[in-house]
């Protein structure tokens, strides 16, 4: 890991849940908005392991509900 990325997962690990510790991360507005098209990145299976993508998840003709969220 470059010291960038490491920079990067120490602020978002932070210790406290403080707002100046959360509020950097708060960026609603720059959010895709409902019914918009995201940013596309790779996917990885939890039980197979197999890689897949969103574009190719956004594909499929079926509905598709993706949920983010933070162990944090």
């Amino acid at each position: 890991m470059n010291e960038t990325t490491l920079d990067l997962v120490r602020r978002y690990n932070y210790a406290d849940f403080t707002p100046e510790n959360f509020e950097p991360w708060m960026r609603f507005a720059e959010s895709p908005a409902a019914g918009e098209t995201g940013a596309d990145f790779p996917l990885w299976c939890a039980e197979t392991g197999s890689e897949s993508s969103l574009a190719k998840l956004w594909a499929e003709p079926q509905y598709l509900v993706v949920e983010f969220g933070s162990f944090t």
